[in-house]
């Protein structure tokens, strides 16, 4: 599915900033306006949506988001009850927030669960915010699952596929508004490529391969 430059889940929100800034310009002045000229660039940055080129090496997994490493290691998966390698990544207000597909393969189960809003950097955001997680296994038979977590000012997680689906490495599948973070539960032998601190670029950066 293609998706615009500019997000579809931020054309309301641009469109009421822009019609404010317009507004209080017309009515005030310039300096009266500057402030919601400003948060217009900011609105319109936060739903940026540039397209990613998803490489197509087979065995790899590639970032569910933009963002920075807050946690990799090994892990009780909480959903498929299994020794397991997490690897979390956080998104500021300044990523890109739109969530793409680590793996190519079937959604063999979705889960949402409403919770709190901590900061997302914190461990324990993990089990306590709101979160919406999909299990998806591969051709090859490997289990991922992919957690979409609500963060300290996010208030709303949008997927856009769940059981039963078929999707694509890199698929754009969802958005989460105003800072959040995305978890990855890999099999235990996966290995990482990825350390706490880096960078990551969703849908084409190699963030772990999966053992043969």
């Amino acid at each position: 599915m293609r998706h615009p430059l500019l997000a579809r889940e931020g054309w309301v929100h641009i469109g009421v900033t822009l019609a404010i800034a317009v507004g209080v310009q017309a009515w005030f002045g310039g300096w009266a306006a500057a402030p919601f000229w400003l948060l217009l660039v900011f609105v319109v940055q936060f739903f940026r949506d540039p397209p990613r080129a998803v490489p197509v090496t087979a065995g790899i997994v590639v970032a569910p988001a933009d963002g920075r490493v807050v946690a990799v290691g090994d892990i009780q998966d909480p959903y498929l009850k299994r020794p397991a390698k997490r690897v979390s990544i956080f998104m500021n207000v300044f990523n890109v927030h739109a969530n793409r597909t680590p793996v190519a393969g079937k959604v063999m189960e979705a889960w949402y669960h409403p919770g709190k809003f901590l900061n997302a950097v914190l461990d324990k955001a993990s089990e306590a915010n709101e979160r919406n997680a999909l299990w998806i296994k591969t051709p090859e038979g490997h289990d991922v699952v992919v957690v979409q977590v609500a963060g300290l000012i996010a208030r709303r997680i949008l997927c856009y596929v769940g059981r039963g689906a078929e999707v694509g490495r890199g698929q754009r599948y969802g958005f989460i508004r105003f800072g959040s973070r995305v978890d990855v539960y890999l099999p235990a032998n996966a290995r990482v490529a990825v350390a706490i601190g880096d960078k990551t670029i969703g849908g084409s950066q190699v963030i772990a391969e999966f053992s043969s």
